[in-house]
């Protein structure tokens, strides 16, 4: 038998609200969302997209820190897959398109540590917020990111079960062994024709990997 990952999205499906529009709704000095368009027509990458839309935030971490805290909301269940998959030794790894920063805040604020999280590497100066993607073989990638964490994933032996819920989880939900969704991801499986098996909330991710 090989051995079981998850691999999980961060914005909308461990959490209820993408953090990364809560902050630069709030903080973006000018309009970014027509960055976000751009984007979610295939004209800039998603690397670009954080770079270009972050760039308009001029808030210092600590400042940013303290406004996740205090408005980030969890899906329920998330907790409870952790240790589910601590128990039955299988990985849990999240790989999102989301900031490093922010989703270590929300771990912290858990208080949960030893999970592997791959996202966007974030540093702060006074020009804005530069961000950064490093794919698993320790080079900068602007398209792919989680697709590539998917193979890699199983190049190491791995059986893949991805969990997410946007349009940019297609891709490596495409590459992946078992596929749980919600959302926008769903109605993608749905729509290719991809087994998938639908979530509410992370413990029907938990119990659906009883399943595999």
């Amino acid at each position: 038998m090989k051995k079981t990952l998850v691999q999980c999205d961060f914005d909308g499906t461990i959490t209820c609200q993408d953090q990364a529009f809560l902050i630069l709704d709030r903080f973006a000095i000018s309009p970014w969302r027509g960055f976000l368009t751009d984007y979610q027509a295939g004209r800039i990458t998603v690397g670009e997209f954080n770079q270009r839309a972050f760039n308009l935030v001029r808030e210092d971490e600590e400042t940013l820190v303290r406004f996740v805290r205090r408005n980030a909301r969890l899906r329920s269940g998330f907790q409870e897959l952790i240790a589910y998959c601590r128990d039955e030794g299988m990985r849990f790894v999240i790989v999102s398109n989301g900031l490093d920063f922010y989703i270590e805040t929300i771990l912290g604020k858990l208080g949960i540590d030893g999970v592997e999280v791959f996202a966007a590497r974030t540093s702060f100066d006074m020009a804005g917020i530069k961000v950064k993607y490093i794919g698993p073989d320790g080079k900068e990638v602007q398209r792919g990111f989680k697709e590539a964490y998917v193979r890699h994933f199983q190049t190491q032996g791995y059986r893949v079960a991805c969990v997410g819920n946007g349009g940019s989880d297609i891709f490596p939900a495409e590459a992946a062994d078992h596929i749980f969704a919600c959302d926008d991801l769903l109605s993608l499986c749905r729509e290719k024709q991809l087994e998938v098996t639908p979530f509410d909330d992370l413990n029907d991710v938990r119990k659906g990997l009883e399943l595999i």
